[in-house]
């Protein structure tokens, strides 16, 4: 609304006398008039004759010009003032439900599945860290919930190196002297997992376990590779981690393959290299022994021994020995061939001639082929006259001269080009034509 003041005349006013203007302003506008924002910036601009005399028209017009200016500032400051910063929520992973737990040696082998998503539905980009609570039981055996602390941290970075068929497996290791002092004795185990510093997940399902004293673990595994088998010895094991006497009823035999590509020779924790088949169990022997028949030169082996003992008609094995890496190559030739014989064929015209050459055939199953000597002295190996190797246990000599003795020999090569000693020389007689 226009503001109109009859007789209104304004001049420049120094800031000095608004207040004075404005107390005339409101004995004139009272009871409306209360000072606004839009009052003093009109004032202090110009100042009021006092002979001036305000229509209550503008008196109207300022009040509710003021209400409206109060109305926008409330309206502005409910909708576009900024405020502090809310930080946003931290990610929480959704619980675990599925832990279980079983004793392996001088420790407790954890099983559970890592949650994927978050209790929102949200899916994690990357696997949160593990913190492993370990707690006792009460007389009934159920945990006593005020009793858990934690007893292991897995960083998220370092979570899939314990992956085992889309689980996770982690052994949290158990003092020999807990189990030595209190045999049979329960534990209560639960996990959580933490992908902020701010909130973990809630506690997963609680296991109870007893725990006994467990066969002492096998240091070092020797071994000898043979032809045909690699032989493993290893000491016997005759008392408890803890130092007491024990009777181990019998070892298990593990064994994995590695990826030679990924396997890297410096490496002392290889149970978390990349594995082309895991570790499994290969036998199960009375003694401190084993001999592996089923294997193939050039893979990557790894073994690990376990000594077994029983609790309570049980079972229980001992932690796992050092492992053992074997990368068995072939060096072994195969046998000399047998039965070499020579026949020497003329032709019609006694113009040239040839020797046919045959010999038993070799039995390994890694044979590649043969290779044919030839020499004119019986003391001489003599030169190759096969640059290619013969697949069958035969062969013909045809680049012979006449009136010449010649000496012959086979020898056998396998894939690996491992080649045997030769056979025993045998003699061709090419008799010179006569016309």
């Amino acid at each position: 609304m226009p503001i109109v003041c009859s007789r209104a005349s304004f001049r420049s006013s120094p800031a000095s006398k608004t207040k004075t203007h404005l107390r005339r302003l409101r004995d004139l506008c009272a009871p409306t008039f209360v000072p606004s924002v839009l009052t003093l910036s009109f004032l202090s601009s110009a100042a009021l004759q006092p002979s001036t005399k305000v229509p209550r028209s503008f008196c109207v017009s300022l009040f509710n010009g003021r209400v409206a200016i109060f109305a926008l500032v409330l309206f502005l400051a409910g909708c576009g003032a900024p405020g502090d910063p809310v930080p946003p929520s931290p990610l929480v992973p959704s619980s675990i439900t599925d832990l279980a737990a079983q004793q392996a040696g001088d420790g407790v082998r954890l099983t559970f599945s890592m949650p994927s998503k978050t209790i929102r539905g949200e899916r994690l980009a990357e696997p949160p860290a593990i913190e492993v609570l370990r707690g006792t039981a009460k007389p009934d055996g159920s945990p006593d919930a005020n009793s858990f602390r934690v007893v292991d941290n897995i960083p998220g970075a370092l979570a899939r190196k314990y992956e085992v068929d889309d689980h996770i497996q982690f052994i949290s290791p158990v003092a020999p002297e807990a189990t030595r002092a209190h045999p049979g004795g329960m534990v209560a185990y639960r996990v959580r997992t933490r992908a902020s510093a701010k909130r973990a997940s809630t506690d997963s399902n609680s296991v109870v376990i007893r725990l006994f004293p467990a066969p002492e673990r096998i240091g070092s595994i020797q071994s000898e590779v043979t032809e045909t088998a690699i032989d493993l010895h290893w000491p016997a094991v005759t008392r408890t981690s803890g130092g007491d006497p024990i009777v181990v009823a019998e070892y298990h035999v593990y064994r994995g393959e590695l990826d030679p590509r990924a396997h890297d020779p410096a490496t002392k924790d290889v149970l978390h290299e990349k594995w082309i088949v895991p570790l499994a169990l290969l036998a199960t022997t009375n003694g401190p022994d084993y001999r592996d028949t089923q294997f193939e030169f050039g893979k990557t082996y790894v073994y690990v021994v376990r000594a077994v003992a029983t609790a309570e008609g049980n079972p229980l094995e001992s932690s796992d020995s050092d492992p053992l890496i074997l990368n068995p190559a072939d060096t072994f030739p195969p046998a000399t061939p047998q039965g070499l014989v020579a026949a020497v064929l003329g032709s019609p015209d006694g113009a040239s001639a040839e020797v046919d050459l045959s010999w038993s055939i070799n039995a390994e199953p890694d044979l590649a082929g043969y290779r044919v000597y030839r020499s004119e002295q019986e003391s001489d190996k003599g030169k190759l006259v096969t640059p290619d190797l013969l697949l069958s246990p035969a062969y013909r000599d045809t680049s012979l001269a006449l009136g010449h003795s010649y000496w012959y020999r086979v020898s056998a090569v396998d894939r690996s080009g491992n080649e045997s000693a030769p056979s025993p020389p045998v003699a061709a007689d090419v008799a010179q034509h006569s016309p």
